[in-house]
């Protein structure tokens, strides 16, 4: 279908000037909305530490953010660059939403108001952390794209194309494979059964089990670590989430921009010029009953809704093109802009702790201090976890400056977690200092073993335990400054350990094929 309008002098070129605009805008608001105070996300540390670990497959994520840190790695690792991409992979998520009001013949006003209803949404707040999710949203969108191409064109190649864009999300984020279970139901329950008759569909999916199989053949060789993680996943954060509250932050999602949301089912129902892509209703609701079962995070079916923000404009741009109501159309405007823009400070880091705390009514009442573990703290989580990085890197670095020269290559540095070990590799880069190894995460397959260990620099708690029996001399070297980063709240500290007893690193070792053995299923 073609807007009226398309054939008209300068209407694309219009149309074209409005997209790049739009581009512009976005990239340079993922930058704006982020407060200096605040360093990278601890998420953020380990994956740029995934380029010094090149494999084909990880604990935590496939393998693609890996070679995307080894690109960030080649650009000089700087702040600028760690937030482009997933800054990029937004704004390439909304020419992908313009371009399918375009296939749907909607006009400039449906582009702009599917552009702002994408722009000020949560989907934004996604993209300014370096993380597989940014990608994640680009991958179900390329999907919806190209499904939208094979339902108009019939043409079934497209489902070639489905097979490279499925491979490539998987290679990013396995909860794209959630999508396509949907699409697969939606589809064979539909009129639209008869493409699984089609070669192509088949040849596509040889296509991206292909793609797929580097990463397929290393969680088989690891004892398939990623059912361990979806098990843990599962028992430490999935049990505090509710299966009503996953409905409910649906909406919250896009803010003034959610009647946009409606419009799309309801035009999807309703509308028979939207009959072709009606099957895409069955998509979103199969797929939203997978979630809602698994008990998901809210944001893992956010993917869904670029789709339907194209859909949804393109339905009101045709309610309003008729006589008086044309003059409404600021209005859905203002709709979707001012309550973002009263929103900004709180859905981005942009104001600091001590301000947020005095606005902790207005945080708690969007559900934004609520964390993982079902309890509401001071900050939200993401921001917590974007604090005091820095300051346990100077402290390791303080800390090994104090081990006599001659014991450095007998010296161990070691973390709690995944996020003070990235944390320390990134801002120990440059420093003569080794690798931060942590019994945690994908730092359990990276751990420096060593067979003579003579002092220990120990980030994060004091160590107890059985560890203690070894231990001659505990010397703590540094304090945490912020008091309301997440490791504080943990106890994080830095300690020295020297008078080690000879035992210590054979029982390290222990240990360590011990969480290697739980990751690795045995």
């Amino acid at each position: 279908m073609i807007h009226p309008a398309a054939g008209q002098p300068g209407y694309r070129r219009t149309s074209l000037w409005l997209l790049l605009s739009f581009i512009i805008i976005k990239m340079v608001f993922q930058y704006a909305v982020l407060s200096p105070y605040y360093e990278l996300h601890r998420d953020e540390y380990l994956h740029l530490d995934m380029a010094n670990h090149l494999a084909a497959g990880y604990l935590s994520v496939p393998p693609l953010t890996a070679f995307n840190s080894l690109v960030i790695q080649w650009l000089g690792n700087s702040f600028f660059w760690i937030k482009f991409f997933p800054a990029l992979y937004g704004a390439l998520t909304m020419v992908l939403v313009w371009k399918m009001v375009e296939k749907l013949g909607g006009g400039w006003f449906a582009q702009v108001l599917a552009a702002l209803a994408f722009l000020c949404s949560g989907l934004s707040r996604m993209n300014i952390l370096y993380q597989p999710n940014s990608f994640d949203i680009l991958a179900w969108t390329a999907l919806f794209w190209c499904l939208m191409q094979l339902l108009q064109t019939q043409n079934n190649k497209w489902l070639l194309w489905m097979g490279v864009v499925t491979g490539v999300g998987v290679l990013n984020k396995y909860n794209i494979i959630f999508l396509v279970l949907g699409m697969a139901g939606a589809l064979l329950l539909s009129s639209h059964r008869k493409v699984f008759l089609s070669k192509y569909l088949y040849i596509g999916m040889v296509i991206a089990v292909v793609i797929i199989s580097p990463n397929i053949i290393w969680q088989l060789q690891h004892g398939m670590p990623v059912l361990h993680h979806m098990k843990e996943l599962s028992e430490s954060q999935l049990v505090h989430v509710s299966r009503i509250s996953f409905l409910g932050d649906q909406l919250k999602f896009f803010v003034g921009g959610a009647f946009i949301v409606v419009a799309a089912v309801i035009g999807l129902i309703i509308s028979p010029s939207f009959r072709t892509y009606r099957v895409i209703i069955g998509i979103y609701a199969l797929t939203m009953l997978l979630f809602t079962y698994l008990r998901a995070k809210s944001y893992y079916s956010v993917g869904l809704y670029p789709v339907l923000l194209a859909f949804g404009s393109v339905y009101w741009e045709r309610i309003f093109t008729h006589d008086w109501t044309r003059y409404l159309r600021l209005l859905w405007v203002a709709l979707i802009v001012v309550p973002f823009g009263l929103l900004v400070n709180v859905i981005f880091p942009v104001m600091k702790p001590v301000q947020i705390s005095e606005k902790a009514g207005k945080f708690r009442s969007l559900g934004l201090l609520r964390w993982e573990d079902g309890q509401d703290h001071i900050l939200p989580q993401d921001f917590a976890d974007m604090l005091g990085w820095r300051d346990l890197a100077d402290m390791s670095w303080q800390t090994w400056q104090q081990v006599p020269e001659a014991e450095k290559p007998y010296t161990l540095l070691i973390c709690d977690n995944y996020g003070e070990a990235g944390a320390l590799n990134y801002y120990n880069r440059g420093r003569n200092i080794p690798l931060a190894n942590a019994m945690d995460a994908d730092y359990v397959f990276w751990f420096r073993e060593m067979d003579t260990i003579h002092y220990i620099v120990k980030i994060g708690k004091k160590p107890e335990g059985a560890y203690m029996k070894m231990i001659g001399r505990l010397q703590q070297t540094g304090v945490m400054k912020d008091t309301l980063s997440r490791e504080y709240q943990w106890g994080a500290g830095a300690w020295l350990l020297s008078d080690l007893s000879p035992e210590l690193p054979a029982a390290l070792k222990r240990a360590l094929r011990e969480e290697q053995n739980v990751y690795s299923g045995k």
